[in-house]
């Protein structure tokens, strides 16, 4: 990645008028290791705001219409964000709990503040655009805890598109040669509008949404129990705002849940997992550090619209650490076929992707055997001639991702370097337990490892996005998203985009033309433009031979054509769990993408993003509705546009469009 740009301090008065600290009762959170580049904070003079009553500090950083505030309130941390003069998140509350039950937040002192303003560009490996402007006004005080006289700092960020946080935890300045802190809860609270609705989802569930303090309660005797959410959580505020919780460089620290609080309605709070995800491996209640240590940051992406939150989802890649890589010629994003284990479906399956447009075969759990009771993933099992077919698909360019159960990774990097021997392009690691420190830690260094030996990665199951595919862009792909596996709803499918998405990448695995998916195929197609997902399986639970006749098939030359990285994105139209239109365009052709939930609805898309000229736009519809979303046909026409042209995009109930607009 490419950086470039110009720096800027600037002076920043205080902000607006502090509110009455909001509260929450301390729910037992997780280990808490921040881990990422160490921050120093230089001591200057406090930051008193010229119109803050007595007992009051403040700071605010502002950035296009979008403002975040930190205060210290008679010795109490606090901190708020607006948009436009109208308020995401409410006064709320700031804080870490160590391990000796010192809580760094609750009686402080500002010893010094520091402010500037920052505006970089830099170009991503593959992404949603080719160019992200990283631009922002920052805020950074140190602080002394009354108590301990522990000094820690706190920075908050301001972009146009939302707002981050994150603490610093300082060393003593002392001989001694390691200064460790050891925490055990983060005590940052979310206070949201009244009447907010967010959209929670655990796992693998279906979102559900409901109020802040309704989140359902989860969780079994060997994970974390209450009433949790993962990350991403997206907030319709009653303002007509979006906002989405996301974090962002999680390294060496737990994972973040969000948690109803009682008894205050629209407040959700912090929770750091002590557990994996999914149950297996030790639990971990708290957590050391070494400082200077800085932890994740808290993002909120905000949308003044549905479809401006989408947009915005690059608020996590500018927070993330820029690539560690110096060489990034070998990371190729690409869709991805999956074989079945044998010998003969390899080398069909490489056919198939030379045909189709695809730029990997995939071999899933199988291809050495049992995948969780066979701890070798050395050896194919006798039906695959790996070799052959490697060297078949190579000829070909075709690349060849293995899948690995975590039980088989204990030694990764001679793992790792066997199949770069074999010539292996990627690997998929199915069943990783997220949530942990010490897991936070290892799914970080299989991507370091992967790096190595020029691997691409796509970690399974319920992973969670932190922005890591920017310092290790071979970190191309992870879950953490109910996908096609689960034949989910279409309102399902239309929430993703303005949630899971928000985060990162997701690998939700597209079915086209399969009779259990609850969607039209149009609408299956679509996603190959709303969903940002640079490794793309498609065609998932196929074999070639069901697509031998093209003609039965019509939305083929959509998945032969539709590339996974782009150059521009534009989201269109949206709206939370109801509809979705996106146009990402890859060198001078735009695809557009449109889905519905069960609904039927035909949407107005102006086309104005387009250049100048005219284009040839083949649009792949539904046709009449059969007598279920997946009986109802796709129809295939053409027209001529321009930048004038306005489409009226019909979709049938749980249905979609896919259209490619190309020059004529």
């Amino acid at each position: 990645m490419r950086a470039a740009g110009d720096r800027e301090e600037l002076s920043t008065d205080s902000g607006d008028s502090a509110g009455a600290l909001s509260r929450r009762g301390i729910l037992k959170g997780a280990a808490v290791t921040a881990g990422t580049a160490a921050v120093g904070l230089v001591a200057t003079r406090p930051a008193h705001a010229a119109d803050a009553p007595a007992g009051v500090v403040r700071a605010t950083a502002r950035m296009g219409g979008t403002s975040i505030t930190m205060s210290v309130v008679n010795g109490a941390l606090q901190w708020s964000a607006e948009r436009n003069g109208k308020t995401v998140i409410d006064t709320s509350a700031l804080g870490l709990r160590l391990s000796d039950g010192t809580v760094l937040g609750s009686d402080v002192t500002v010893l010094g503040h520091q402010h500037g303003t920052t505006r970089t560009t830099w170009s991503p490996v593959y992404g949603r655009n080719a160019t992200v402007t990283d631009q922002y006004q920052e805020q950074r005080w140190k602080l002394q805890d009354t108590a301990s006289g522990i000094r820690f700092g706190v920075r908050i960020r301001a972009y146009k598109t939302g707002v981050a946080l994150r603490y610093v935890l300082l060393d003593t300045g002392t001989d001694t040669e390691t200064d460790t802190v050891t925490i055990s809860d983060e005590l940052t609270t979310f206070v949201f509008p009244d009447d907010t609705t967010v959209y929670s989802a655990r796992d693998e569930d279906a979102y559900l949404p409901v109020a802040p303090d309704a989140i359902p309660s989860s969780g079994t005797s060997s994970t974390d129990q209450g009433p949790l959410t993962d990350l991403p959580l997206t907030a319709a505020l009653s303002n007509g705002y979006l906002a989405c919780v996301c974090e962002s460089a999680r390294l060496n620290f737990p994972r973040l849940m969000l948690s109803s609080v009682p008894g205050q309605p629209g407040t959700l709070s912090a929770f750091l997992m002590e557990h994996t995800a999914r149950g297996s491996g030790p639990v971990e209640t708290t957590a050391t550090v070494t400082a200077p240590f800085a932890t994740p940051w808290r993002a909120v992406v905000i949308g003044a619209t549905h479809a401006e939150l989408v947009d915005n989802a690059e608020l996590v890649l500018n927070l993330a650490p820029p690539t560690a890589l110096t060489d990034t010629t070998w990371i190729k994003p690409g869709k991805v076929f999956r074989c079945e284990l044998s010998t003969a479906a390899g080398l069909v399956g490489v056919d198939f992707a030379v045909a189709r447009g695809i730029d990997y075969i995939e071999y899933d759990a199988g291809w050495y055997g049992p995948e969780f009771t066979t701890v070798d993933a050395t050896t194919p099992i006798a039906a695959i001639d790996l070799p052959s077919v490697i060297s078949y698909a190579t000829s070909k360019g075709i690349g060849v991702f293995l899948y690995v159960n975590r039980i088989a990774l204990s030694d990764a990097n001679a793992l790792f370097g066997l199949y770069k021997s074999w010539g292996v392009a990627g690997i998929k690691l199915g069943f990783i337990n997220e949530g942990t420190q010490s897991m936070t830690n290892q799914i970080t260094g299989w991507a370091r490892t992967a790096a190595e030996y020029e691997l691409l990665i796509d970690m399974h199951d319920d992973m969670r996005p932190f922005g890591y595919e920017r310092t290790y862009p071979n970190y191309i792909s992870l879950e953490g998203v109910r996908g096609n596996e689960q034949f989910p709803t279409a309102t399902h499918n239309v929430t993703l985009p303005f949630a899971r998405n928000i985060g990162g990448p997701i690998d939700y695995t597209i079915c086209y033309g399969q009779s259990r998916n609850k969607t039209t195929n149009a609408h299956q197609m679509a996603m190959a433009a709303v969903y940002y997902q640079p490794l793309n399986f498609l065609f998932w639970y196929d074999k070639p031979s069901k697509y031998a006749n093209p003609a039965s098939w019509p939305g083929l030359p959509w998945f032969n054509a539709v590339p996974t990285t782009w150059d521009e994105s534009r989201t269109l139209a949206g709206s939370i769990g109801e509809y979705v239109a996106v146009a990402r365009r890859n060198g001078s052709t735009w695809y557009l993408g449109a889905m519905t939930d069960e609904t039927a609805r035909t949407l107005p898309i102006p086309l104005s993003f387009l250049g100048g000229g005219t284009y040839t736009a083949t649009v792949y519809a539904d046709g009449t509705p059969g007598s279920s979303p997946f009986r109802t046909p796709v129809v295939v026409g053409t027209q001529t546009v321009t930048s004038e042209t306005t489409l009226d995009v019909a979709m049938a109930p749980a249905g979609g469009q896919a259209i490619i607009l190309r020059p004529s």
